[in-house]
């Protein structure tokens, strides 16, 4: 598909990227997406705010083009424009996804509302069927987590899917990288379950025995984990974890960092993520510490082992080099740098330059 997106685009842009926006939401619906992934593809690919508002569903979302889920508008109402191009879900109901622009949109335009309407007509019957009279013995599925993550699900459906998934008083929401969401129960702090909120959900310990929340086994997706709440606060919980995912990074030499990372543990660091994106001008020290990794490949997992460790012998024995090699590639990096990372004040900067720069390179929307 995407070799055929190549080559129409050399004859037609339009066309081109009409089989990208195809190919980008069959991916979605395979892989299970919740209706807010949804509604972001439709916004970021069209450019423009894009709202889903369903009555029949109790359903109402909007997101701007860069990714974020801007709520206060969708709780109150604002009509739609007359001349926004908008689709139903339903084949012959209103039209409830609307991209929020003037006039007709164009081919790529059309494109999105078209294949985002079938998506979210997807992703809302498999959320929004209908509910057992009698629950009957746990069932978890991923719909009983997508219900539980949405704050627009109506509280008894939520309540049906926290009783489906058999989870305790205290709970967590897990926010993955690869765009999947989960649900763990924080009581034993056991997990509920691996694999991204599909077959197996529900499941207390599933994967690795004893491995927290499913964690950390080679090739799982980078995870924000939210705080422990009642199942019924678990949208919160998923906002908070979507900011811990920002955080985390792939633990390579070029994005080095935690894969797993703690809301908690965050404390005032999660205040930048409301400011710093992938669309923010990077201050001075981010750019210094670019260009030092591009001077040298070993700088960020260097700087990041100083910054994360209470001494450079512990930082070196993580690095597996000897003391003498971290002292002489530290003193090079500084100089990259430009500031002292030794002193409390220049690890500090580190530190904050560091937290920057995954947040320059991580979009709100994940």
């Amino acid at each position: 598909m995407r070799e055929l997106a190549g080559r129409l685009a050399a004859l037609d842009p339009d066309a081109g990227e009409a089989v990208r926006v195809i190919a980008y939401f069959d991916r979605l619906t395979a892989e299970r997406a919740g209706l807010e992934a949804l509604v972001r593809g439709a916004a970021v690919l069209a450019g423009s705010p894009a709202r889903l508002a369903d009555p029949v569903h109790g359903v109402r979302i909007r997101v701007e083009p860069d990714g974020r889920r801007v709520d206060g508008p969708a709780r109150t109402p604002v009509p739609p424009g007359a001349d926004w191009p908008g689709v139903p879900v339903s084949p012959g109901g209103p039209r409830v996804l609307w991209l929020e622009q003037s006039g007709e949109p164009g081919p790529v335009g059309a494109m999105v509302l078209e294949r985002a309407a079938t998506a979210v007509r997807a992703a809302l019957d498999r959320t929004r069927g209908r509910a057992p009279a009698v629950p009957g013995p746990p069932a978890p599925d991923a719909a009983s987590v997508e219900v539980l993550l949405d704050a627009d699900a109506p509280p008894r459906a939520r309540e049906l899917a926290a009783r489906r998934l058999g989870l305790g008083p205290l709970t967590r929401a897990l926010a993955r990288a690869d765009g999947t969401a989960d649900v763990a129960d924080a009581t034993h702090e056991r997990a509920v379950h691996e694999g991204g909120g599909r077959e197996g959900a529900g499941r207390e310990g599933a994967g690795r025995e004893g491995a927290p929340y499913g964690a950390a086994s080679e090739g799982a997706p980078r995870t924000g984990i939210g705080p422990a709440v009642p199942p019924l606060d678990l949208p919160y919980s998923y906002a908070q974890a979507r900011i811990a995912l920002r955080f985390t990074a792939e633990g390579t030499a070029a994005d080095p960092g935690h894969r797993w990372v703690r809301a908690e543990e965050l404390g005032g660091l999660s205040v930048l993520a409301a400011a710093v994106g992938p669309r923010t001008a990077p201050v001075p020290d981010v750019l210094a510490l670019r260009r030092a990794h591009a001077a040298a490949p070993w700088a960020l997992l260097t700087l990041h082992a100083v910054a994360s460790h209470a001494s450079l012998r512990t930082a070196a024995a993580a690095l597996n080099v000897h003391h003498s090699t971290l002292q002489e590639r530290l003193a090079h990096a500084e100089r990259l740098l430009g500031w002292n990372v030794r002193e409390p004040a220049g690890r500090l900067r580190l530190q904050l330059a560091l937290a920057l720069d995954r947040l320059h390179r991580s979009p709100a929307s994940t």
